[in-house]
């Protein structure tokens, strides 16, 4: 299979001689067992590069698993992972064989590798090294054929240092590195990813293939796309959907655009989500976060000094509720109530983002994580925390 067919069976957009050095890469280690480790931003596709390599493998016709490392609780990833015995938890009530054993002489794909508990990360070591594994609640190991292809959008040299990941299991799964482009590195692929998601959008709701003027054009290759090959699919649908003109203007874009309404030419630095929020909504409901918890404590900080001063001068607790020129005299219940109610207002705000996020994406945690800018991991926990 050479490089156009593996376009054409894929459905891969584009010409960009980056996006080209993807793919020859892929088709040369196809041939081979050794492992892939697959780079970029969110977004960008990184999800055909396993299935182009397995298709033009030996190991093609077994079996090809992909597994969201990030969408699957901590406490249950080793059982899905590797399989577990009758009774060796809680629920366990019958054996179970992981993927690691159904996959045996084909692929596993491994996404957001990175969200990997450490001591998943150890059993996962141990697999690449001696190709064996043991099932949760077993001391028997399992030889298994499997050849692994791991992928992330996290800086993983950044997460070795804050040890969330081990350096060892880094150097095994990057044997191979394929990185896939961001779509502001490939601008010239736009107009060709715009004109095909417009066809498609145009066939499945049986109208009019919406069409750019070149200003209208412009604007959207010189934007920044932070979400990427996503993103602009889904902003092609919101044009195909809501405009009720065909022919589409610059002045429609500028004002469809979402958030950051001008053009932007400059990268972004992309981080581990739990250290960098990338969009303008998203750092604002940090920065906001943040100040109410700076308040809370100072609240706390001002209550416990007071709350130690025994004088009959401090009958009413000074406090710092300031309006202009005026200083408010609370009482200890008071300022008590009032920490108590800014914890509970922090709780159902988080609460509130994270149901409306939700019902937006109708229940799809994926997307409802990726607008949050939290992982799938944390989403999963959060709507336990607040039985949503």
């Amino acid at each position: 299979m050479n490089k156009q067919q593996v376009k054409q069976r894929f459905g891969i957009i584009g010409n960009s001689s980056l996006l080209d050095r993807a793919i020859d890469i892929a088709l040369q280690v196809s041939p081979t067992d050794i492992s892939v480790f697959v780079s970029g931003e969110s977004g960008t596709g990184k999800e055909n590069i396993p299935k182009i390599i397995h298709q033009n493998s030996s190991r093609k016709h077994n079996n090809y698993i992909a597994v969201n490392c990030g969408a699957i609780p901590e406490g249950t990833i080793d059982s899905e992972l590797f399989g577990h015995e009758k009774g060796s938890f809680t629920g366990a009530h019958d054996s179970r064989k992981g993927y690691f054993e159904v996959a045996d002489g084909g692929t596993i794909f491994l996404d957001e590798v990175a969200e990997l508990p450490m001591s998943t990360q150890v059993r996962l070591l141990r697999v690449l090294e001696t190709g064996e594994f043991i099932k949760v609640g077993s001391s028997k190991a399992i030889k298994t054929d499997v050849r692994v292809i791991a992928a992330t959008n996290v800086n993983i040299p950044n997460a070795i240092k804050e040890g969330k990941f081990r350096e060892d299991l880094y150097y095994r799964l990057n044997t191979i590195s394929i990185f896939i482009p961001a779509l502001r590195d490939r601008k010239e692929d736009i107009p060709l990813l715009i004109r095909k998601f417009a066809s498609d959008f145009a066939d499945k709701y049986n109208t009019p293939s919406i069409r750019l003027d070149d200003p209208a054009m412009n604007v959207l290759v010189d934007y920044n796309w932070p979400g990427n090959i996503r993103q602009l699919r889904n902003f092609v649908a919101q044009l195909s959907v809501i405009e009720k003109e065909r022919n589409i203007t610059e002045s429609v874009i500028v004002n469809a655009l979402p958030e950051n309404k001008n053009v932007n030419n400059t990268p972004i630095l992309f981080e581990d989500k739990t250290k960098a929020d990338l969009s303008e909504r998203e750092i604002l409901y940090k920065v906001l976060f943040d100040m109410k918890r700076d308040l809370t404590e100072l609240k706390k900080i001002t209550f416990d000094l007071m709350n130690n001063d025994g004088s009959s001068e401090f009958n009413k607790e000074i406090f710092n509720d300031v309006n202009e020129n005026e200083i408010t005299l609370l009482s200890k219940e008071e300022v008590e109530t009032e920490i108590v109610q800014e914890s509970f207002t922090l709780a159902n705000q988080e609460k509130n983002l994270i149901k409306k996020s939700l019902e937006k994406h109708k229940g799809k945690r994926k997307l409802a994580a990726e607008e949050l800018g939290i992982s799938e991991r944390t989403l999963y926990r959060k709507i336990k925390e607040f039985k949503l």
